[in-house]
């Protein structure tokens, strides 16, 4: 099959599947939403019903107490010491029949006071005239219902008592004689009985005024308080009339969320979320509002709504398992098809492919006869190649020797030169001393040359404690005539001046032979010269010996220091120098169980630290 066809047929069926996923999240969560909003109607359903009913019944109740009292007022235009009283309020007579009269008028009615006001709104009778808080001589003439009385002939009024500081609800009704307006009538009435039994109702019961403020409710926190800030202009007639007292009216938090229908709505009060019922009542624009926790509500929305998620997973998972029986059905009816098919196309297949397999069979015979030859020709390649290999090998190892010989051969001849310099001033005892260390040095020629065979056939090296200090002075000693030929100055610090290294002698001199012939070339065009070299220990733990040898030449070229240590790598002029002298000193060192590196120093010049494993002070012992 075409792969691009394949692709793109994987690239449809993954879509597929992507949009099965999305269609399936997409029916579960609208079950979900169906379920919670159901569960949310029904369940607000019930509550605006309760609270319906609540309302009938607490409607009725404060309209009936409200309304009871609507006589007692204009029932003082038929006692006539009334009126008397109103034309000479000052007689004390008169005032004190009325004020009986009207104490037992209202232990009959059951109001909280009753009491009479003059025209000019002061109090001049009343039925609590011998208890604190008595109207009698008080100007209520700003009061809304003595203004009412005054110019409508009736007023009605809640609020707080001038006098009494006691909250109630006012009728007024002027009286008149003989045609003529005489004075007026009040009658308080008090809702705190009827408050006190909302407590006894489920949820909570507000009666909010047409100003918007909390005048009674089943919590006393919640009197006097506004559902919402009160403009200046409505302060300012507060502040007039003032009919709540010395309230603060600071706001509840009340705040619509949604509204459900046109008397129920969401509501969030302080961090709670109620449903809140209202019903307007006849009295100037007052509401009677009943609060239900909807928590329970949305509790029982959200086991529905994942109650109807998890059905509806449960359909998709029936729908699901039918599809595949299905397709598993309908996939074993083509595989038995596919199956007949192939059978019946296999048999003649057979035939054709036997022939095919006995062409092939010759032709892998002629193809085995190729392959024994090409493979005789592979032999004879493969032992030019080794022959080839050895001869490299031979070559490298020369050139090695040359390399590492050619130090001490300098070193004989300057020795011999001297030696016949101090025989013409008969200077024998230095003659002598000469021929010693040229003896010392033929020995060790003998030893490099053994070294070099060793190192070609990779033996291991005896390490023994072996002073730094003496290694140091002898290779300053091979390379002495250099130094004095190139005007070097050399400088040589090692602490402790006891310190040893685990090492063999004669190679760790090679190496340091090597480094300081290296660096004293490098600093032929110098203007400085500087050689430095430095030994102690590597670290706090006095495990490692630590070599350094450093120039002021022009340092490493940037292109050589990645190989420095490989062999023919060389900054050096032809014939001057092979490229083999670190590639040797490198393998001595780690041959000695140590390492050798190589770097730049800022401000010019090359280092080059050697580090060895640094010998105990038991082992230095034994050696001294």
């Amino acid at each position: 099959m075409n792969p691009v066809r394949m692709e793109r047929r994987d690239e449809q069926g993954g879509i597929r599947r992507v949009l099965t996923w999305c269609a399936a999240l997409l029916f579960i969560g609208v079950a979900a939403m169906t379920g919670h909003a159901v569960g949310m109607h029904a369940g607000v359903s019930r509550l605006r019903e309760a609270a319906q009913h609540r309302l009938d019944m607490v409607g009725t109740g404060l309209q009936g107490d409200l309304a009871r009292l609507d006589y007692l007022p204009s029932l003082l235009e038929m006692i006539p010491s009334v009126f008397e009283l109103l034309a000479s309020p000052g007689n004390a007579s008169l005032r004190d029949e009325v004020n009986r009269y009207l104490q037992g008028v209202n232990a009959t009615a059951g109001a909280s006071s009753l009491y009479v006001l003059s025209l000019a709104g002061v109090g001049v009778a009343a039925s609590d005239w011998n208890e604190p808080g008595t109207p009698i001589g008080a100007d209520l003439s700003f009061r809304p219902y003595v203004k009412d009385a005054l110019v409508h002939g009736r007023g009605r009024f809640y609020g707080m008592g001038f006098t009494s500081k006691r909250a109630g609800y006012y009728l007024s009704y002027a009286l008149y004689h003989h045609g003529r307006m005489s004075g007026i009538a009040a009658v308080k009435v008090d809702l705190e009985k009827t408050e006190r039994g909302w407590n006894k109702l489920p949820g909570s019961v507000l009666l909010v005024d047409q100003r918007g403020v909390v005048i009674l409710s089943s919590r006393d926190e919640w009197n006097f308080r506004p559902l919402a800030p009160l403009t200046p202009q409505v302060r300012a007639e507060i502040a007039t009339t003032r009919p709540y007292g010395g309230a603060a009216l600071v706001p509840l938090n009340w705040h619509v969320t949604q509204w459900l229908a046109p008397d129920t709505s969401l509501i969030r009060l302080g961090d709670g979320l109620m449903l809140e019922t209202t019903r307007p009542l006849g009295q100037n624009g007052w509401r009677l509002i009943v609060l239900d926790d909807i928590a329970p509500v949305l509790a029982n929305a959200r086991n529905l709504a994942v109650t109807a998620a998890l059905g509806a997973l449960v359909l998709l998972l029936l729908a699901t398992t039918l599809v595949q029986r299905q397709r598993a059905l309908r996939h074993r009816l083509d595989g038995q098809a596919a199956l007949q098919a192939a059978h019946d196309s296999l048999e003649s297949k057979v035939a054709e492919r036997t022939a095919e397999l006995r062409s092939a069979v010759t032709q892998l015979g002629d193809e085995v006869e190729v392959r024994k030859a090409i493979e005789a020709d592979l032999r004879v390649t493969q032992t030019e190649l080794v022959h080839a290999g050895k001869m490299a090998a031979l070559g490298q190892m020369s050139a090695g020797m040359v390399h590492e010989l050619n130090q001490p051969l300098a070193a004989l001849r300057t020795l011999s030169d001297n030696a016949c310099v101090l025989l013409e001033k008969t200077r024998l005892d230095d003659v002598r001393n000469n021929l010693q260390r040229i003896a010392h040095l033929v020995d060790r020629l003998g030893r490099l040359t053994y070294q070099l065979k060793a190192f070609a056939h990779k033996s291991s090296p005896t390490r023994v404690p072996v002073p730094v200090n003496k290694i140091i002075g002898g290779a300053q000693s091979l390379v002495a005539q250099r130094l004095l030929d190139n005007n070097v100055e050399l400088e040589v610090r090692v602490r402790p001046a006891t310190l040893r290294a685990l090492a063999e002698e004669a190679r760790l001199e090679q190496v340091l032979v090597n480094l300081l012939g290296n660096a004293i070339d490098a600093m032929a065009a110098s203007p400085r010269r500087h050689l430095h070299v430095e030994a102690g220990v590597a670290d706090a733990t006095g495990t490692r010996c630590v070599i350094e040898v450093s120039d002021t030449g022009p340092g490493i070229r940037a292109d050589i220091l990645p190989r420095l240590f490989e062999p023919f790598t060389t900054s050096k002029m032809a014939g001057a120098g092979l490229g083999l002298g670190l590639m040797i000193s490198a393998h001595i060192v780690r041959e000695l169980g140590g390492s050798l590196l190589g770097r730049n120093i800022d401000g010019g010049g090359a280092c080059f630290t050697i580090e060895l494993p640094l010998a105990a002070t038991t082992e230095t012992n034994v050696d001294e």
